[in-house]
Formats: structure tokens, C-alpha cells, sequence
């Protein structure tokens, strides 16, 4: 490992060159490669807050720090650095929908560059971020104000951009690990082993810090801790109960809930205030240390009341559980949809919902227990502590899931339907003598759903390009239909369906609302969607909105993104708990056309 300076300090202005350089670039190793050589330049000081910053955060995301600052009062900033009149940006923000390029725009005049660095600016857009109380929001515009003004032109475009999270990168995590690799060795060899440290601790800045300033012995020596989570494992597809066999040979079969996927983090020995921070002094009355994490590593916490009472009844002196948690009707104790269950999602009105909507956590795995990590353990081990620690099955609202163990497809269709019976998806499948494959998506463990009875093994969870607007009866809901796409390796959107029926009146209208949040305020085709001109929607929109969508095959075709379709999709739900990461993939979904082809006999 090189030498690490602790001394030098990037100027934003040169940090504002390389993001301009990726800008500029639709090459994916380009893109490594300038993200290399910009950290190869950083202080290991500095290398984090360069990684959060180029990504678009402050902190990493389960730490939960946001600008909490609309498009109009960035254009309030960008009007009072320029000291001109709101009205007078609002119309050239219509025509050119990107706050960083209106302000790049403006004449060099309005802008005085003080050579701050990247340590200053990063501290001044927290200190924005953490405001918070009565004024906050003339408080964070007057200092976004005050910043934008002592910055040049180029780096005015990328801080005006940071707060309404579009910075039109086109890179993740991922490609960080690669371009950290290419960092030390030129290559991507050291992906593996930097992407198994990201697995265990989602926090790609502190995965830097160590990295430049220890190397890879530092980084091979990052384990799980609580209050930090990890990367979830994922199922594989296989078209049948006698696949499924003839691949796991004996395994352990659990329902699958269709509610949120939860990651639950309790440590006895410490203790968080009512706003949430830790305090490791443990004063009387405080609450134990629980954080509650999503599929995406959104801090849920304080949405969990219940989650977090039943926690405290655990006999053990620290943990980290998966499971799914359901909603469920208190008078017949009924599971509820997953569209129920999201609302329990919210920042206000809680205890409410509490009341009037409890929920079920059915937890499936042990990753962490008593200070020690169990990854590592084979899934039959890990369920053994697990029936140890819930020897009474049920603990408030932890439930241990049914498990049984199957070895012919006989009993799995069996089990499949019973668990269809009772309002679940389908059936978990899973190998005994297998680790926790944190980040992974593997056949240690396969789903079989009730959709996978026709062509396709699976849903498919697209992200919505953009949307037409309605003619006739949906001319009131302002939209018609709507193009939904899946993303490949290299960061591009390619179009799968545009889909118009099936929609009820409430779900159209719900979409468009959705969408309106999301409209890139231009004509203009983003440069990473891949879409066939005759399918241009009338409104693009920002590829944050997740659906589930069931079709009945996937077929080729002459006009679509990467030359699969979707035949008679239809909306099954929207998936307000998955970010574009977890959607599928161009690569599942060419996986799943393969399967299908294999399952039907079609060429």
C-alpha cells in the first residue's frame, strides 16, 4: 500500500473537475478509472466524505442525514446567489430541468471562488442538512447562499445538485469498490474481497478510510457490528418443485411473506435516547439499543414501536435477526397486503397506527449473536440458536418461522399450497449446511411462488421511465400508461413494456401522483434510458419508483432496450421498499428468459 498524506486537502474545485469528467463519460470502466485516479489523490482524511459526496449523501444511508430541501427552494438559493428574481430562473428551469446546469449558466460574475476545499464544503452542506426547527428552511437557503457564492461555476453545478439527489452520475457502490481496487492495483482484483468487507458493513465511506490507510489487511478484518447493517441475502429462481430438488437434494422449507424485509439490530448493553442517539451510559428509564433496518438499509427504527418493545423480552445480550414483517387485523388476526403494510412506513401519527394496525415479525435467520458473528455457521446451526433463543416460538412481536425440512417435490407443492392457503406468496427453500450469503443472490436459497405456476419463475420488479397522458376517461387522472424498464451493469435503463390496463381508477391515480415527484421537468430523453423513439412517454421521469409487475412470458423483441418485452404485463403492486439496486436486473431478467425457455420447450 502507498504512502497515505495526511496533510493535503483537495480543493471542490478540482473534486468538480472529476465529477464533470464521469459526467461526461457513458464508458462504465472509464468511470473506474476516474474514480480511481480522484482517490488515489485523496487523504485518507478526506476519501470518505469524497465517496459520500459523489454519491450524492452526506453519511451513508442508514444513517438517515437529509437535506430535506425541495427543487424550489434550490432554485431559491441558485436566485439569491445569482441576486436575481425567482421568477426570472423559473422559466429557463422549465426549458432546462437541471438546477446545476442553470446555475453553470449564469454569468461568472455572480460566482467568487475561494478555494475551499472539499473537508469545508462537505461541513457547511451537514451543517445545512442538520438544521432543523422553526425557520430551518430560510436558514438552509440563506446558507446555500452564502456557499454557492464562494464557488466557481463548475462547482456551484454539483452543490446545487446534491440536495434534490440528482447528480447524473450514473454510478453505486458498486462501481466504488471497483474503482478502489483499480486504486491499488490497477485492476478490479481486489473487488472480491473489498465488496465481502461492504457485505458485513454498509458503509462504503468507512470501507474507503480503512482501505487507504490499512489496505487490505485492515479491510479483511471488518466484521459485522450492531447499529451497522448488512447487506441481505437474496434468493435465486428455479420453474419448479422438481428443479428445486434436483438442486438442493434436502433443505428446509419456510413461507414467504409478501411484507417488508427486516433487519433487526438490538444490543443489551446500550442505550439510545428518545431522538434516537446513543447514549452508552444507560440512564434509568432509557431504551435499549434497537435499530431496524429495510431491504435497501433505511433506518425504520422509530416507525417500530412494537418491534422495538418486543426486543427488550429477548434473553440474550445482543443480536441481529432477519425476517419479514406483515401487518395484521387485530380483531381476526389476518394478515394484511403488502400495500397495508407499507403505511406502517411514516414519520408521524405512529402510535396510532400501532393500534390499529400491529405487526408480525417472522424471523428466519440469526446473524449475529452475544457479541459474536454467526454468518459463518451453516443455516441448520444458525437455526438451532435461533430455536434457542425463541424456545417459546413467540416473543411480542418476533415470531420464529415454521420451517420444515423436505427432500422430495411431493411435500413441497404440498407445503407450497398450504402457505398459499394461509394469504403468503409461496415457500422459502433453503440449504442446511450452507453461511449466511450476505449480499448475495445464490441457490442457497430459491423461492417458488404462486406466479411461477405459468411461464415466468417470478414477478419482475421494473423501475417507471416515465408516463404517457390519458385519453378519454383517464384524461382527469393526467395519465394513460406507462414505461417501466430494468437496468444493467453499466448504469442503463433499457424499456421492457409499456403498460395501459389493469389498473384500477385508485392505482392510476395513485401512479400519477407518484410520478409527479419524480418528473425530470424536461423533454428530454435522460441519456442512460434506453428507449425506442416511438415509445417516448410524454413525461420522463427519475428511475426511483419500483412495481412489481406479472407478465405472462417474456418474449424478444425489435424495439425494446435490450431487445426483451414483457407480454401482457400487469400491475401487481408498487414496491415502495425497494430502490433501483434491488429491482431486477437486465441480467436476472435475460436469466429468467432462459428459464422460461428451458421450462416451455420454446426455442
Amino acid at each position: 500500500m502507498s504512502p497515505v498524506s495526511y496533510n493535503q486537502s483537495m480543493k471542490f474545485k478540482k473534486f468538480a473537475e472529476y465529477l464533470s469528467r464521469i459526467e461526461k463519460t457513458t464508458s462504465r470502466l472509464e468511470i473506474t478509472r476516474i474514480l480511481a485516479e480522484l482517490f488515489k489523490k485523496a487523504s485518507a482524511d478526506e476519501i470518505d466524505q469524497i465517496i459520500y459526496l459523489s454519491l450524492g449523501n452526506l453519511r451513508p444511508k442508514f444513517e438517515g442525514v437529509e437535506f430535506n430541501m425541495a427543487e424550489k427552494m434550490m432554485l431559491r438559493a441558485a436566485a439569491g446567489a445569482a441576486n436575481i428574481l425567482v421568477r426570472d430562473l423559473e422559466a429557463r428551469y422549465k426549458a432546462i430541468g437541471d438546477l446545476g446546469e442553470l446555475i453553470f449558466g449564469l454569468k461568472k460574475q455572480v460566482f467568487g471562488d475561494k478555494g475551499l476545499t472539499v473537508g469545508q464544503v462537505y461541513q457547511r452542506l451537514f451543517d445545512t442538512a442538520i438544521d432543523e426547527g422553526t425557520g430551518s428552511q430560510d436558514r438552509k437557503i440563506n446558507k446555500m447562499i452564502e456557499l454557492l457564492k464562494q464557488l466557481d461555476q463548475l462547482s456551484a453545478r454539483y452543490v446545487l445538485r446534491i440536495p434534490v439527489n440528482n447528480l447524473r452520475l450514473g454510478f453505486s457502490e458498486m462501481t466504488v469498490l471497483d474503482a478502489l481496487s483499480w486504486m491499488e492495483r490497477g485492476d478490479k482484483s481486489l473487488r472480491e474481497d473489498l465488496e465481502r468487507a461492504f457485505n458485513v458493513c454498509a458503509d462504503i465511506g468507512k470501507i474507503a478510510r480503512i482501505f487507504k490507510i490499512q489496505g487490505l489487511r485492515g479491510v479483511s478484518g471488518i466484521k459485522a457490528e450492531i447499529g451497522v447493517p448488512i447487506r441481505p441475502a437474496r434468493a435465486e429462481r428455479l420453474p419448479s418443485a422438481e428443479k428445486i430438488v434436483e438442486k438442493l437434494k434436502v433443505f428446509a422449507v419456510e413461507g414467504k411473506w409478501d411484507g417488508l424485509r427486516v433487519q433487526i439490530h438490538y444490543d443489551k448493553g446500550r442505550y439510545m435516547l428518545l431522538g434516537g442517539q446513543e447514549d452508552l451510559f444507560g440512564d434509568k428509564g432509557q431504551k435499549k439499543l434497537v435499530r431496524i433496518f429495510s431491504r435497501n438499509l433505511e433506518n425504520m427504527t422509530e416507525m417500530f414501536p412494537d418491534i422495538m418493545k418486543a426486543c427488550e423480552s429477548l434473553g440474550v445480550k445482543s443480536v441481529i435477526l432477519d425476517g419479514e414483517a406483515v401487518a395484521f387485523d387485530p380483531e381476526t388476526g389476518k394478515l394484511l397486503s403488502f400495500q397495508e403494510t407499507i403505511t406502517r412506513k411514516r414519520k408521524y401519527g405512529v402510535g396510532e397506527k400501532v393500534a390499529k394496525m400491529p405487526i408480525k415479525v417472522f424471523v428466519y435467520d440469526l446473524l449475529f449473536l452475544d457479541g459474536e458473528m454467526v454468518m459463518g455457521k451453516t443455516f441448520r446451526e444458525r437455526r438451532k440458536l435461533l430455536e434457542k433463543i425463541f424456545h417459546q416460538k413467540t416473543i411480542g412481536a418476533l415470531i420464529l418461522a415454521d420451517q420444515e425440512i423436505v427432500a422430495d417435490s411431493k411435500r413441497l407443492r404440498e407445503l407450497m399450497f398450504e402457505y398459499l392457503k394461509q394469504g403468503l406468496e409461496g415457500v422459502m427453500c433453503k440449504k442446511l449446511s450452507t453461511a449466511y450469503q450476505a449480499g448475495s443472490r445464490n441457490f442457497n436459497w430459491v423461492k417458488l411462488k404462486k406466479a411461477t405456476e405459468g411461464g415466468l419463475v417470478d414477478t419482475i420488479d421494473c423501475v417507471v421511465m416515465g408516463y404517457y397522458l390519458g385519453k378519454g376517461k383517464r384524461t382527469g387522472f393526467g395519465i394513460g400508461a406507462f414505461l417501466v424498464g430494468v437496468q444493467d451493469e453499466k448504469g442503463n435503463i433499457g424499456s421492457i413494456a409499456k403498460i395501459g390496463t389493469g389498473l384500477t381508477d385508485e392505482q392510476w391515480l395513485e401512479l400519477k401522483t407518484k410520478c409527479q415527484k419524480l418528473d425530470f421537468n424536461s423533454k428530454l430523453k435522460p441519456d442512460n434510458y434506453l428507449v425506442n423513439k416511438g415509445l417516448y412517454p410524454d413525461v420522463w421521469v427519475r428511475p426511483e419508483l419500483i412495481v412489481e409487475i406479472l407478465a405472462d412470458e417474456i418474449t424478444k423483441s425489435p424495439v425494446h432496450g435490450f431487445g426483451l418485452a414483457l407480454r401482457f404485463p400487469r400491475l401487481i403492486d408498487f414496491r415502495d421498499d425497494k430502490n433501483i439496486g434491488e429491482a431486477t436486473s437486465r441480467e436476472e431478467l435475460e436469466k429468467m428468459f432462459r428459464i422460461q425457455k428451458n421450462k416451455t420447450g420454446s426455442g
